[in-house]
């Protein structure tokens, strides 16, 4: 049976490729989709005014933090109310069954 020892610079080599690891996996995610936005970017990402945001924050629950005094909104609550707004744009484009 062979033995390998392991020596503290082993160890620091393995910490350190583990962290590189680590932080390109975050660094993937982030890049990919942001988790929380901000009023603005809601706005511009539903290309609606900071009114009509208003008023679909008064008739949506939506998960929201406050940094600092700005408001974050989750990207999964805009991506599903970008989805209910894609299919009653639809519905409506389509006009009444029957016609």
């Amino acid at each position: 049976m062979q033995v390998n020892i392991i020596t503290s610079d082993d160890l620091q080599e393995f910490k350190a490729g583990l962290l590189e690891e680590i932080r390109d996996l975050f660094h993937f995610k982030t890049t990919r989709q942001k988790l929380w936005l901000s009023t603005s970017e809601v706005t511009e990402f539903l290309g609606i005014s900071q009114a009509d945001f208003k008023k679909i924050r008064q008739n949506h629950a939506l998960s929201r933090t406050r940094i600092q005094g700005t408001f974050y909104y989750n990207y999964k609550d805009i991506e599903k109310i970008e989805n209910e707004r894609q299919q009653t744009d639809s519905r409506i484009s389509r006009g009444p069954v029957g016609c």
